[in-house]
């Protein structure tokens, strides 16, 4: 009798995805493309607006008071870039979400602050023309990364995710509960700021202008959020470019007060926790960094 068989033999298996050997859902085009956009246009305009802060000059979408605010938004956008140029190299969102999730509700919160407060926009106050073409290219360029933004997430989220394993790197108990402390504390004056400027930029230690106070809320809201993200994913090997970014915000901050440093009221009691805050986000990076580091090297 033949052993020969007839038909086709059914087809082997292929490869699983990268992000299904390690379970989640395979990052999408879509984030890491939106993740390199908005780190390139953090770089060119918050290098703008920090360097012209620097020069004592106040460039920005809005009319402020002094240079400071928008010297500190430019700042904070210099500083996250390099975290979200990581972004691309990442496998899965698990591994990207604490950084891409405060990056939608930076986009989206200073769009919205931008519309609310369309009166104090430089277009509208009639500045020099450089300004005023500034701000509408601000209005018109966050816009466009806000709805692609809020619709690149919606479609990862559509991704099918396998099960995660178990923590590669889990965060030391020690650590837990700063990085509760510290996140609570963003998010609480982020939320004051965006929601009730009027009332809480007196506690601002400079002066600020309703639109600059809500644009400094928007981003305590991001690093807020990104911080408790951090501390319920409770792993350091998925968490790198929010590792990589909160270092260079706090740094990058850091150089624009030093220089404006006679503006501030360091005395008070804003102006101390102001100073903890920024430190909380150094000694986060930093020490997370060395931690992931050690233990993969399996020190």
């Amino acid at each position: 009798m033949s052993t020969e068989t007839h038909g086709t033999e059914p087809p082997k298996p292929g490869p699983m995805p990268a992000a299904a050997e390690g379970g989640g859902r395979e990052l999408t085009a879509g984030v890491a493309l939106l993740s390199a956009v908005v780190a390139v246009v953090s770089l060119l305009t918050g290098g703008l607006l920090a360097i012209g802060s620097l020069a004592g000059h106040a460039i920005g979408a809005w009319t402020s008071p002094e240079a400071l605010t928008p010297g500190l938004v430019g700042a904070a956008m210099v500083g996250v870039a390099p975290g979200l140029f990581a972004v691309g190299r990442a496998r899965a969102w698990e591994d990207v979400r604490t950084l891409v999730l405060p990056t939608v509700v930076v986009l989206v919160g200073l769009f919205t602050v931008s519309v609310l407060n369309g009166g104090e926009l430089q277009a509208a106050e009639g500045g020099p023309l450089f300004l005023v073409l500034f701000s509408l290219g601000w209005v018109a360029v966050l816009g466009a990364l806000a709805l692609a933004a809020v619709g690149c997430v919606l479609a990862q989220y559509r991704r099918r995710a396998a099960p995660r394993p178990a923590p590669e790197t889990p965060m030391p108990g020690w650590t837990k509960p700063f990085l509760a402390v510290l996140g609570a504390v963003w998010l609480g004056i982020g939320a004051g700021l965006a929601l009730l400027p009027d009332y809480w930029s007196d506690f601002v230690p400079w002066n600020v202008g309703r639109a600059d106070a809500q644009g400094l809320g928007v981003w305590a809201l991001a690093l807020g959020v990104g911080v408790l993200g951090s501390l319920a994913e409770d792993d350091l090997a998925r968490v790198r470019p929010a590792l990589i970014a909160v270092p260079g915000v706090a740094v990058a901050a850091a150089v624009v007060l030093a220089v404006h440093a006679a503006d501030v009221d360091w005395t008070s009691g804003p102006g101390v926790s102001l100073v903890s805050l920024l430190a909380g986000l150094l000694s986060t990076g930093l020490i997370g960094e060395r931690i992931r580091r050690s233990r993969r090297a399996g020190v």
